[in-house]
């Protein structure tokens, strides 16, 4: 059984503990060979930044009695998914790169409208982080809805971060988190907390109820995913991979998405040399064919 003493670390002055680069090394090849993400040694401090609560939180005083509790039998089962939360980017915003929002009213809605009637257009977040996008895609949809351009939509958002999903779960944001959003959406789509002191605001049930969140590792070799989808969102993930995976993922995702259907790629990433079922229809915008 593992004991702990009592934490003598002081509260009034920064608590910080180095990383040696062998303990970063093992670090670094768990965290490339199980999420996939690039982690050369340049990025040891963030690491180390990242980390530091943890070591605090169980008063360990070395990153090498926290690696070796983290893949003890105990660690995997309490430590791990915390470490994995930290180390992953949760970086997101609502309507950000407008242009897939744009294009999804002027082509992608109409279209689905034209060939499918009366059937729920399906959406996959992949990579949702705290629920911006997802909410995001979700407004959109529900104003084509309401103008009777789209029949209904279901949406799916999936992060390998148990805490960010549960954070898209409660769809609750700081309002400087929402000012982003078109003053006419907010109004309509966000509940505003009782007390006017409190800056905190709720994406309204109506839009809540349209969206469900799962857990998901790119780096599965299959996804546990049932159905598939019309678009498939993938913005500002594939950065963190090396090209390798990249094009693994890519390719487990579109077994997910319908033939002729839209995949968006985040404005910093390509698919150039890469094996992988998809058109280039505009600038970050794909069809699958």
């Amino acid at each position: 059984m593992q004991t702990q003493n009592i934490n003598t670390h002081s509260s009034s002055s920064p608590f910080t503990v180095k990383m040696s680069n062998s303990t970063f090394d093992k670090f670094s090849k768990f965290i490339k060979d199980e999420l996939g993400i690039k982690m050369p040694l340049e990025k040891k401090i963030m690491l180390e930044s990242r980390l530091q609560k943890r070591l605090k939180a169980l008063n360990f005083d070395s990153f090498d009695e926290y690696y070796n509790y983290v893949f003890s039998n105990n660690g995997k089962e309490t430590e791990l998914i915390h470490m994995m939360d930290i180390v992953t980017t949760n970086k997101t915003d609502f309507f950000r790169e407008p242009a897939h929002f744009e294009f999804m009213q002027e082509y992608a809605i109409p279209e689905f409208s034209n060939k499918y009637g009366n059937r729920p257009m399906k959406i996959w977040s992949a990579g949702c982080s705290s629920g911006e996008e997802p909410y995001t895609i979700a407004m959109v949809l529900n104003e084509a809805v309401e103008r009777n351009q789209l029949y209904d939509f279901q949406i799916l958002g999936t992060d390998i971060s148990v805490g960010i999903l549960q954070k898209a779960f409660d769809a609750t944001y700081q309002f400087s988190r929402v000012e982003p959003i078109p003053n006419t959406l907010l109004k309509k789509y966000f509940l505003k907390h009782k007390d006017p002191n409190n800056k905190i605001v709720r994406v309204i049930p109506q839009i809540r109820k349209k969206t469900t969140y799962q857990r998901l590792n790119f780096m599965d070799n299959t996804y546990n995913i049932q159905e598939t989808f019309d678009i498939v969102f993938c913005r500002n993930v594939l950065i963190y991979f090396d090209r390798e995976t990249q094009e693994k993922v890519i390719n487990r995702l579109c077994t997910k998405l319908k033939t002729g259907g839209y995949f968006f790629l985040g404005h910093s990433e390509s698919l150039s040399g890469f094996d992988v079922p998809l058109q280039n229809i505009k600038p970050t915008v794909f069809r699958k064919i």
